[in-house]
């Protein structure tokens, strides 16, 4: 079994990265989002608004202001499920600050061969893999060094990347469909 450790312990990553930090979203919700004021809004229909002081946006322009790079890439079941849909409906205010966010369909996923749980990966060399239970709750995470998993990680992220398309352009679509 892996070493896991708190989130909040590799949450100064986000700060010292130097490039690129990536995230592949693997999950079909999660479920910090469906306890939240914003997800029950959306589930009545009201959309989510941008949080510019947020501070998760506030570091993203100050890392794209430096030259770095957030991108993340989520898998999508077709119809996407209601946390899908929700994220989807919230990327508008972390692509403004500067994040790129894209989405495959599970079965092109599948086709790729991407893997089958959400990590991030911090400039090409630290592999960060989430551990998520059947609530969709985080257990933890584990920092991988093992040169061949980072590897397989920058691969993965490079063939979704290639993929994929971004977030408000499905969006629209399934929003039209609803």
């Amino acid at each position: 079994m892996p070493t896991l450790i708190p989130f909040e312990e590799i949450a100064y990553l986000f700060a010292d990265f130097q490039h690129t930090a990536f995230r592949l979203e693997t999950r079909r919700g999660y479920a910090t989002d469906a306890v939240g004021a914003r997800f029950h809004a959306f589930m009545r229909g009201t959309d989510p608004q941008p949080e510019p002081d947020h501070p998760w946006n506030v570091n993203v322009r100050g890392k794209a202001e430096q030259g770095a790079r957030f991108a993340r890439v989520r898998i999508i079941d077709e119809p996407p499920t209601d946390g899908q849909r929700f994220l989807m409906a919230a990327a508008a205010g972390n692509v403004e600050a500067g994040e790129d966010i894209r989405v495959i369909t599970r079965a092109e996923a599948d086709r790729l061969g991407l893997p089958g749980w959400d990590f991030w990966l911090f400039d090409s060399h630290t592999l960060v893999r989430m551990h998520i239970d059947d609530t969709d709750t985080t257990t933890g995470v584990e920092v991988v060094e093992d040169p061949a998993e980072v590897l397989a990680a920058c691969r993965a992220r490079d063939a979704a990347l290639a993929a994929a398309v971004p977030s408000a352009d499905v969006w629209a679509r399934v929003r039209s469909s609803v």
